[in-house]
């Protein structure tokens, strides 16, 4: 897995690139608070630790191309049998390959504990649901539709962007929630002292009932004395004192063409995001190769950063044809000031291996 040495922009989330430059795309993004996560595709993904996958509570596919789609057997594999709901989102279609997967195995042996899939179509702003029974060998229900965030709690949200590359094509962006600061100069001007009313004003904006229930702080009177008063509403009293700060964001973008349409839409999804993880399959020279495969090459990739301006950018999935020679990559990649570009190795999964490394059976003496 590759943690980049970036500093960390985040307060909350922990992005961690599991795959290597020529592997198939794999981001995990961890929500520190919670100890839970998010995945953004699932291709190659056998070198994951078990524990990887029970962690993770929803999952966002880009399309439903093998190498970022295939892993979907790995997670139904070590998830079936948790008492819990996987939430997968995708493009239109993908409820029907997940029932297709299902539809693969024998689920005689389903329990009553058995955890569910609920997968959500993403079209046109909406969300239809499907739920997937675990403990009904995972039986297909409808589970409703809904518009707004893909996907949300206290921590984050998660909304998207359906792109072209001759088949609809999901970008993503996670934006951190907002955390609870304090500017002490915003304090001061307002006359407001810190004191042990702070941690009630904590537990209100973190269970989201700051509107509408009233507060006793703490203020400094003329004299320089302290006294209690009453604010009717915590929410007013907050935005009065909090520190004013953009939350950090992740943008995520894979397997899209190079089209005025798909730039405008990644330029309002994605524009200013912290960190964007993006595709940059070819070099400038094999443009038409990319422009047929509706892939980005790396001058394309320039116009998306020159657009976006994120403050990080991490190019990934770069096309195999370049094995062994991933620098010319970095060479041509000219991000605009303030843009930094991380670096991740060629390959991160574990080779194959030969019959003659396989341990041989030894004799028991028994």
């Amino acid at each position: 897995m590759v943690k980049s040495s970036m500093p960390k922009p985040f307060r909350y989330l922990e992005p961690t690139f599991f795959a290597g430059l020529f592997d198939d795309p794999l981001l995990l993004v961890r929500v520190r608070s919670s100890g839970r996560a998010l995945l953004f595709d699932c291709g190659k993904m056998h070198h994951l630790a078990k524990r990887v996958y029970t962690s993770i509570d929803a999952i966002f596919i880009s399309h439903a191309h093998m190498d970022h789609f295939m892993g979907m057997d790995s997670v139904i594999r070590h998830s079936h049998a948790s008492p819990r709901t996987v939430d997968i989102f995708g493009p239109p279609g993908l409820s029907g390959r997940m029932a297709h997967k299902f539809a693969c195995y024998d689920w005689n042996l389903a329990d009553t504990f058995w955890g569910n899939f609920r997968v959500g179509e993403v079209s046109q702003g909406r969300i239809v649901s499907t739920l997937y029974c675990g403990p009904e060998a995972f039986a297909a229900r409808p589970d409703g539709e809904r518009s707004g965030d893909i996907y949300g709690n206290s921590y984050l949200t998660v909304k998207g962007v359906l792109c072209e590359h001759r088949i609809p094509v999901l970008a993503f962006r996670v934006d951190e929630g907002a955390a609870f600061v304090l500017d002490e100069a915003r304090m001061a001007q307002a006359g407001v002292v810190r004191g042990e009313w702070l941690k009630d004003l904590e537990k209100l904006f973190h269970r989201g009932r700051l509107e509408g229930n009233p507060i006793q702080y703490a203020a400094a009177t003329a004299g320089s004395s302290i006294e209690e008063r009453s604010e009717p509403d915590a929410a007013a009293l907050y935005q009065r004192i909090r520190k004013i700060e953009k939350p950090a964001s992740i943008g995520y973008v894979t397997d899209i063409g190079f089209s005025p349409d798909n730039l405008e839409k990644l330029a309002g999804l994605l524009e200013g995001v912290t960190l964007l993880v993006c595709e940059c399959a070819f070099l400038a020279a094999e443009q038409n190769k990319a422009r047929l495969s509706r892939h980005l090459c790396t001058s394309e990739l320039n116009i998306i950063l020159d657009r976006l301006r994120p403050r990080y950018v991490l190019p990934m999935h770069f096309s195999k044809i370049y094995q062994g020679r991933s620098d010319p990559l970095y060479h041509e990649i000219e991000p605009p000031a303030g843009v930094t570009v991380l670096k991740i190795p060629d390959r991160l999964t574990p080779r194959p291996i030969m019959e003659n490394e396989v341990p041989k059976p030894v004799e028991l003496n028994i």
